[in-house]
């Protein structure tokens, strides 16, 4: 048996098993997990190791809020496209690297175990380092969901920096291989529970520059959250500008 296979490939009772997903998220409810954080942090370290371990090592790390994850997270968004596993998990609709989108998604869910451990300050860096990226690479449309509001409270500045960059780079000509526009407005919706006007003021802005259909129909859930005046404000402009499937998704929710 393989290292890998003995951390990754070896659920908690001891069977080999081909799915990852059930060993790293199985270590949610089995204490043992941390036995394999040793092996795993070496693995990840490990230069000469298969690029695909040492992404799931990462992974697991991460997901069992263990510092040495977190961490290397945020050194590989330093220089994204320069990470050792860039490119391995690629995304079908775009056909581009999806790897930050996993970390956001891991990192969303070691929310607890981050707790236990004494890593959530590391863990809020690790979001706002994934943040601070989110005008460059894909995160599968889901970044924004994957903000609670203490995170997005701490991390208000650099979403709006990061999309009031992301503008600038499309007004510029710049051009992306997968739907930023979108992205920016799941990622301005987190912001509509902290501080409304602002998530407005940011989607406005955003579908001033990429007035989509599809891009106003991910702003409905703006709409849907928002509570004052300038949900309002927005709900009519969508129901103005928009199509028939976002007049009808304002109604449904009307």
């Amino acid at each position: 048996m393989t290292q890998f296979e003995s951390l990754l490939g070896t659920d908690f009772d001891g069977n080999r098993t081909d799915d990852v997903d059930d060993v790293i998220y199985g270590g949610y409810d089995h204490e043992e997990h941390r036995e394999r954080v040793p092996g795993l942090s070496a693995l990840l370290g490990d230069q000469a190791a298969p690029d695909r371990e040492r992404y799931l090592a990462c992974l697991a790390l991460v997901a069992w809020g263990e510092p040495v994850g977190y961490q290397s997270v945020q050194d590989a968004t330093r220089e994204p496209k320069a990470a050792p596993w860039y490119d391995l998990v690629v995304d079908r609709k775009f056909s581009v690297d999806s790897s930050y989108g996993k970390f956001s998604e891991a990192a969303a869910d070691s929310r607890e175990l981050a707790e236990e451990k004494g890593s959530s300050t590391l863990r809020l860096e690790t979001f706002r380092s994934l943040i601070r990226i989110a005008d460059r690479e894909y995160f599968e449309e889901k970044l924004g969901d994957y903000l609670e509001e203490p995170v997005v409270r701490a991390c208000l500045p650099n979403i709006r920096e990061v999309i009031v960059r992301a503008l600038r780079s499309i007004e510029s000509g710049a051009r992306y291989r997968f739907d930023l526009g979108t992205q920016l407005v799941d990622l301005a919706n987190s912001v509509v529970t902290v501080d409304e006007e602002l998530a407005v003021d940011l989607i406005t802005r955003v579908l001033h520059v990429e007035p989509g259909n599809r891009t106003m129909v991910h702003a409905v859930t703006a709409v849907h959250r928002a509570k004052g005046p300038a949900g309002q404000r927005l709900a009519e402009h969508l129901s103005t500008m928009g199509n028939e499937k976002v007049r009808a998704l304002l109604a449904h929710h009307a």
